[in-house]
């Protein structure tokens, strides 16, 4: 079995989408995401073992979305929850499709999404680089909408 190189994904293929308040929101500014579930574990000693060992006890998702410095709308709904102290949850779409690739698409949905944090200002006169700005987010639910199949010559 081998794998050919025309079956991995190239990232600029993907797309990615908000829903917020119903509205949907594409993420054509985005640079790069990464969300990750990590278990939470619980120790469970047991008598007369000199290790630990551990049991899953849940899970928490998080994040991290990099747009470049070009919208308002994140800002805005952190405004909202800063003015009125009510907070925001939005759903966000990843789709990753490679035309090239055998493997087909993967459309993941990140549920439930709150952002950590916010740059509310920014500017930098010392670079040529374009703005940009992380925004770090929780999730508390998950679903795999469609699934990358199995690439040929494997």
């Amino acid at each position: 079995m081998f794998f050919n190189v025309q079956d991995a994904i190239r990232g600029q293929q993907a797309k990615a989408y908000a829903n917020i308040d119903g509205r949907i929101e594409e993420l054509f500014y985005g640079r790069t995401l990464e969300a990750t579930i990590e278990k939470k574990k619980t120790d469970v000693p047991i008598l007369g073992k000199t290790t630990t060992p551990q049991r899953a006890a849940g899970w928490t998702g998080s994040g991290t979305l990099n747009v470049y410095y070009v919208t308002s709308v994140f800002r805005n709904l952190m405004l909202r929850y800063v003015k009125a102290n009510r907070d925001f949850y939005f759903d966000l779409t990843v789709v990753n499709e490679d035309p090239e690739s055998s493997v087909g698409k993967q459309t993941v949905v990140l549920k439930n999404c709150n952002l950590t944090s916010i740059t509310i200002a920014k500017f930098d006169a010392t670079s040529d680089e374009m703005l940009n700005e992380d925004l770090p987010f929780t999730f508390d639910d998950v679903d795999i909408l469609d699934q990358f199949g199995k690439p040929i010559g494997i």
